[in-house]
């Protein structure tokens, strides 16, 4: 018999969150599945809900929000036998459009209801974990001035975005990826196990959430004009970046696909882990973990 636990962030997006709790009552009632609702812990310490999962035998736990909150939940449960659902309430949701799951949170309900989970891929990065993407530099700088906003939400991410894209430079940075060391400033590295940053904005478009590879784009400060065009085009069009070769035989966006990479950071780009701010360090070590939880999908 499945038993579900809601965990509704209080914080994420903009959506309103009593018309999500009387929702998840309405619909979860209606498929006959014993549930209970409880809030997120902006701490991330999960333990009073472990010790809830091996003693009332939960089998899913349902986070509604966004990546940063999924991060914190799938870290804190790794290696317990139980299956992690998203209602995506979150500014950028890329995991759950990674994955496939509709914001819509009628139907995302629907693939929660059907039980459907796999397993997906997860990274380290000095011992943090991430479910989707990490990044150095101006990706990360948003995410450092967006989580210090008084509102949420994608017009306030927008502004953050454009902003930064013209004050931000670029910074040194010397990777290891498979014995290549590669010594070269760039405008941000990503380290990717899902295709996007969010919003369908795509930054690796290989990247899989269960091929047991991380996808690395490395973009350097000469491609700083032409990705704000590609990115442009993306959003308008429909089409996917990078184009990895680019201006007069150099190579402006490098892409990489590994298990795992190692990057000296000497200048102390700032860093994001599943779009939430993180600390950053002089040197991180990164490599995947495979088949790190089951996740509820279509």
């Amino acid at each position: 018999m499945r038993k579900l636990i809601f965990l509704i962030n209080p914080v994420a997006g903009t959506k309103s969150k009593q018309a999500l709790h009387d929702l998840i009552i309405q619909k979860t009632g209606k498929a006959g599945l014993a549930f209970e609702i409880l809030p997120t812990q902006s701490s991330g310490n999960y333990k009073q809900l472990i010790d809830k999962i091996h003693r009332e035998n939960i089998t899913d736990v349902v986070v509604c929000g966004g990546d940063g909150s999924i991060n914190q939940v799938a870290a804190a449960l790794l290696g317990l036998t139980i299956n992690i659902g998203i209602l995506p309430m979150g500014s950028g949701n890329g995991l759950a459009r990674a994955a496939g799951i509709p914001t819509n949170i009628t139907k995302a309900l629907e693939i929660i209801f059907k039980g459907n989970a796999s397993y997906i891929d997860g990274f380290y990065i000095n011992r943090h974990f991430s479910c989707m993407l990490c990044g150095l530099g101006f990706d990360a700088q948003v995410a450092h001035d967006f989580a210090s906003q008084s509102t949420r939400g994608l017009a306030t991410y927008i502004e953050q975005t454009i902003k930064n894209f013209f004050t931000v430079s670029s910074y040194p940075f010397i990777i290891n990826i498979n014995g290549e060391k590669i010594d070269s400033a760039a405008f941000f590295i990503s380290i990717a196990n899902s295709n996007q940053f969010g919003n369908n904005v795509t930054i690796a478009p290989k990247a899989s959430i269960a091929d047991g590879l991380l996808d690395i784009v490395i973009v350097k400060k000469a491609y700083k004009l032409s990705l704000l065009y590609s990115v442009f085009k993306q959003i308008t069009m429909g089409k996917v970046m990078p184009q990895i070769n680019q201006g007069k035989g150099r190579r402006n966006i490098l892409y990489y696909q590994v298990k795992n990479l190692q990057i000296e950071n000497p200048s102390l780009a700032p860093l994001h882990i599943d779009g939430e701010p993180a600390e950053t360090h002089p040197y991180f070590d990164i490599a995947i973990k495979e088949r790190a939880f089951k996740l509820l999908q279509p």
